[in-house]
């Protein structure tokens, strides 16, 4: 039994057209069906649906990053393998193509979880990452006129996806380029475990919205709480959101766990989200009803 989901932020407005991401998130949920039918663990497969997301540009994270304030481009990414619970991370990467790739490489080569700023250039310059060359060039700055908040506020963008493999592993991955008009240094919820991406042995959860918000509640490591605590993976998540929109943060959350159950709760006013079931069935959604089972397009 294989199951997955992604998301591509939730700052969708309801006014602008998601035709490429629709079809986008259609042909990444498609080519991972492939790749964990031929056996791809979880944790292969969230960085690999991370990196699609990461360089398509149609998102507030790798490709689509828009610059800080300083008018530098700092990007964060997460990971984290549920059967080990290893975790990985980097925060404010600036010249790098894909941030889940080396939060992959911290996970894999270091003893660490997390590297930032200039020391997370310094890993990827060493472990030999693609660099990107000319920034103008490379970047898109997608989500500009989503639901982005007034200037001075949190604005969000993020991606992110859950993976269960065929061996009932568990995987997370999320990235983000942050929210719009940051200060030099921010650091949002995407690169901490348990805030921004979580995996275990119960779930996997990655989050998107205003980070702030996250950090404060614990936002994905507490779906896994409350799932061992005997509330359904659809109760957690909708518990979690409630929890943000109570001290004024939005945003949203996917989550998978070890049957296969999706969920992916939110409080703005979209969120471009697709998955695959384990009976092969694959959704696409960004407004309309929060239960997979419901809706298929």
């Amino acid at each position: 039994m294989t199951a997955l989901i992604l998301h591509g932020g939730a700052g969708a407005r309801r006014e602008r057209d998601y035709t490429r991401e629709i079809a986008h998130m259609r042909e990444v949920v498609t080519a991972m069906k492939a790749r964990l039918d031929a056996g791809a663990s979880a944790l292969d497969v969230a960085v690999e649906t991370t990196v699609r997301l990461e360089d398509s540009g149609l998102y507030v994270a790798g490709r689509g990053a828009s610059p800080n304030l300083a008018g530098a481009y700092e990007l964060d990414a997460s990971l984290m393998d549920g059967a080990t619970r290893k975790a990985g991370a980097v925060a404010a990467l600036q010249g790098f193509r894909n941030p889940v790739v080396a939060a992959r490489a911290v996970m894999d080569r270091t003893p660490h979880v997390m590297l930032v700023g200039e020391g997370a250039s310094l890993f990827a310059l060493d472990q030999g990452l693609e660099r990107i060359g000319d920034e103008d060039a490379w970047f898109t700055r997608a989500g500009q006129g989503e639901d982005n908040h007034p200037p001075g506020t949190l604005s969000h963008g993020t991606v992110g996806c859950c993976v269960l493999d065929d061996q009932g592993r568990l995987a997370a991955a999320t990235s983000t380029a942050g929210v719009f008009g940051k200060m030099p240094g921010r650091v949002g919820d995407t690169p901490i475990p348990g805030a921004g991406s979580w995996a275990d042995g119960r779930v996997a959860v990655s989050g998107t919205g205003q980070g702030e918000y996250f950090i404060r509640v614990a936002a994905c490591a507490q779906v896994s709480w409350r799932v061992g605590a005997g509330q359904t993976l659809a109760e957690a998540g909708r518990a979690v959101i409630d929890e943000i929109g109570a001290l004024g943060g939005d945003g949203g959350l996917i989550a998978l766990d070890r049957d296969g159950t999706i969920a992916h709760p939110f409080n703005s006013q979209g969120m471009k989200r697709a998955w695959l079931t384990p009976d092969g069935e694959i959704g696409v959604e960004v407004f309309g009803r929060q239960d997979a089972r419901l809706t298929t397009i």
